[in-house]
């Protein structure tokens, strides 16, 4: 476990709300343009279920709040992800995943009311580094195993309350994004897609208005929908 705190949800279908967000150490990937390399490493023991739900209970103040599990990738904790959202009922509880586990996915998606789901282009990854506590299977490797987790945790969000994230940084056109627009469609043809340009950082650029457009009107064209939202967090400077 890496922190509990209030603050606003800056990404997905959900941003703008004022959230709970328990983050969780440890992830395997390493996205070029990630906003939290510090929460790659697993630096301390995790916390009790019912200690981490009474912090959250601790920042709602006059009405409970939304709770976003993020990371890092929570789907390395499976188990902790189940019992904290069962922990947590009746409020809302949100789920941030990079869609690289869909077995643990699977195991957790029936205590969660809403799915946040990366759809991350290969090209943007740099080589898997497994965490060495990690409770989940490991993370796809190649482009194969990608397409193949992805059609997975697709499946898995089709008809829920959920969305995809496409991360458009410099240089990235539509052809890039074809194969993963090509799964939704045949997958989970009613997901909201949500386009949010990088945020300058560790040496990734933010894409010209011409990537943004060009990429939100491929969608469209194939029948999808689609939203363009920059991370709120990031331009509120805030966590």
């Amino acid at each position: 476990m890496l922190d509990v705190f209030a603050s606003i949800q800056g990404e997905g279908a959900y941003a703008g709300e004022p959230q709970a967000f328990v983050r969780l150490a440890g992830c395997p990937l390493r996205c070029r343009w990630c906003d939290t390399p510090s929460s790659w490493r697993v630096t301390r023991e995790p916390e009790p279920v019912d200690d981490v739900a009474a912090r959250v209970r601790a920042l709602d103040g006059a009405r409970p709040r939304t709770v976003s599990i993020t990371g890092g990738e929570p789907l390395l904790w499976p188990e902790f992800v189940r019992d904290l959202a069962r922990a947590l009922q009746p409020r809302r509880v949100h789920l941030e995943t990079a869609g690289a586990h869909p077995a643990e996915l699977s195991s957790v998606i029936d205590a969660i009311d809403h799915v946040s789901l990366d759809l991350k282009l290969p090209l943007d990854l740099d080589p898997v580094e497994e965490v060495e506590e990690a409770e989940a299977a490991p993370a796809p490797r190649d482009e194969a195993e990608w397409t193949a987790a992805r059609r997975a945790a697709l499946s898995l969000v089709a008809g829920r309350d959920a969305c995809g994230k496409l991360i458009l940084a410099r240089g990235r056109t539509p052809a890039d994004f074809a194969p993963l627009l090509a799964d939704v469609l045949a997958v989970a043809p009613d997901l909201l897609l949500v386009v949010q340009p990088v945020t300058p950082m560790r040496g990734v650029a933010a894409p010209s208005t011409g990537e943004l457009f060009a990429l939100v009107e491929d969608v469209r064209a194939r029948g999808l929908a689609v939203r363009a939202l920059p991370q709120v967090h990031r331009a509120l400077h805030i966590p």
